[in-house]
This record gives C-alpha cells, sequence and structure tokens, in this order.
C-alpha cells in the first residue's frame, strides 16, 4: 500500500485488493493496487495522463470486456463485484459518468434523464426523482425539451451528473468532470459534487484540476504508471514538497533537489 494511512473511523464503500495487473489494449495498465473507499467520502483519483486513473475507473464498472484483473478482487458494500456485468453493478448502488460527458446529443434533456433509470421499474419514484433532479439543477428544467446536443459545456456535465443519480447511486463514480470548463462553471460543477456528496452518496472522483480536487476531497490517491505512489489526506498532501512540484505547479527548494529521486520512486515503487 502507498505511504498515508486512511481513518478506521468510517466503514468501507469500495475494498480493491491487490489488484495484480489489468491489461488494456495490450497494455499492461494497472499493477499491483490496493485501496480502500470510506462510505460518505469525496475519495481524489489524481495523477498524469497515462497513469490509469481512466482505467481504474472502468475495471471497477467491467467497462474494459476481457480485459479484466487476472488475480485481486474488487468488493462494494461487502459484495465481490469483480465478476459481475455492468447492469449488476449499477443496480448494486454504483455509477459512472465518463469523461467527455457522452450524453445524447440527438435526445431532449428530459430523455437524457429517463435513461439514466434503465435498471429501474418503479415508476412513480423515477418520475418524483425525475422532478428532483429538475429541481437540483434549474437549468435543466429550463431545457428539459431541447436536444441534449444544443447545450453547453457546462449544462452537458450537469446533464451527464443528473442521469448518473437517476440510478440512485451509493457510489458516484466521476471521470474528470471539470475537463474543458471556465473557472467559473468548475466551481460551480465542485460545488455540486460537495452537495450530492452532502447527501449521503460516496464519490471517487479523477480530476485533472489537482487544486480543486485537493480542495473537496476528504482522501486522495496519487497515481503514476499504473500504481499508487501516495495516499493521504489531502492538507498532508498539499505541504509535500514533490505534491507541489510535480502535481499543484509549485517549486520549492528541495522539490527541485529531489526531482531524479522522485521519478525513479514513481517508476519503479
Amino acid at each position: 500500500m502507498a505511504r498515508g494511512k486512511q481513518p478506521r473511523s468510517k466503514p468501507s464503500c469500495v475494498f480493491w485488493k491487490t489488484i495484480i495487473e489489468t491489461w488494456y489494449d495490450l497494455i499492461r495498465a494497472l499493477h499491483g493496487i490496493s485501496f480502500e473507499i470510506k462510505q460518505g467520502d469525496i475519495v481524489a483519483l489524481l495523477g498524469s495522463n497515462g497513469a490509469g486513473k481512466t482505467t481504474t475507473l472502468k475495471t471497477i464498472m467491467r467497462l474494459l470486456e476481457d480485459d479484466q484483473p487476472e488475480k485481486g478482487t474488487i468488493e462494494f458494500m461487502g459484495k465481490r463485484i469483480d465478476r459481475m456485468d455492468t447492469e449488476e453493478i449499477v443496480r448494486l448502488g454504483i455509477s459512472y459518468v465518463p469523461e467527455g460527458r457522452e450524453v445524447f446529443p440527438e435526445l431532449t434533456v428530459m430523455e437524457n434523464i429517463q435513461m439514466g433509470a434503465y435498471t429501474r421499474k418503479d415508476r412513480q419514484g423515477i418520475k418524483d426523482d425525475i422532478e428532483g433532479i429538475l429541481k437540483q439543477f434549474p437549468i435543466l428544467s429550463e431545457r428539459r425539451n431541447q436536444q441534449a446536443g444544443h447545450l453547453s459545456g457546462g449544462e452537458q456535465q450537469m446533464l451527464a451528473i443528473g442521469r448518473a443519480l437517476m440510478s440512485r447511486p451509493k457510489l458516484l463514480m466521476l471521470d474528470e468532470p471539470s475537463l474543458g470548463l471556465s473557472p467559473l462553471l468548475t466551481k460551480e460543477i465542485f460545488g455540486i459534487i460537495q452537495r450530492i456528496n452532502q447527501e449521503g452518496v460516496t464519490i471517487l472522483l479523477v480530476e485533472q484540476n489537482v487544486n480543486m480536487a485537493l480542495k473537496y476531497s476528504h482522501y486522495a490517491f496519487l497515481m503514476e504508471n499504473g500504481r499508487i505512489v501516495r495516499a493521504d489526506k489531502p492538507e498532508v498532501l498539499r505541504e509535500d514538497d514533490d505534491v507541489k512540484e510535480f502535481y499543484l505547479g509549485i517549486a520549492t527548494e528541495t522539490s527541485a533537489k529531489g526531482y531524479k529521486r522522485y521519478r525513479r520512486k514513481v517508476r519503479f515503487r
């Protein structure tokens, strides 16, 4: 396990036990990682492009077809899920908003939201949840009959999150929710994420805006080359010279001296 210990006061939401390796497009993407996500937390998964962050989310959701872990287990709320199909995982309580939002552009806002309830049969509950989503995102209510492809990037992100909430998730996984958004919209999206978390939903967040991710998360993992190289509370990571240099872009005397040592550590850990 990487440096830093998670507090044990909260029960586990996701427990990932030593995934030895995962292959993606014939490339070994994950190398012997283990981690635990606590219920009710916002957890950030950070790292450079190609570090294995998106592969981690897709592995949890079983979206890599046959490219699944050869060894190890993934548990959610005490149940093993690494051999379930994606629909079973959604029914169990995990929702995933992929990078790029991936709304259905030809469908209306309302139709997109309805698509998020595809695993549910309770008509009245679905109707109530749709109204709740529209209240939570007033701009979507205003545009409910508009095609999703005509929404702005921020509005599409709100729609993607709203659609994911229709499955009533216990864990919401978000891949780069602020990508391509202005600073103002980024702040708004993170406010929405925080509000969802305060309503009891655990969040696993992949985010390129490290400053914002550390500001809103309770715990964070740093990934490089398919490995978790650091795990700690945001306030601890913010004060680490290596993190300042390589993730926050803040140069320090000690971080400059330790560049080669840090890269060797990341590469071979």
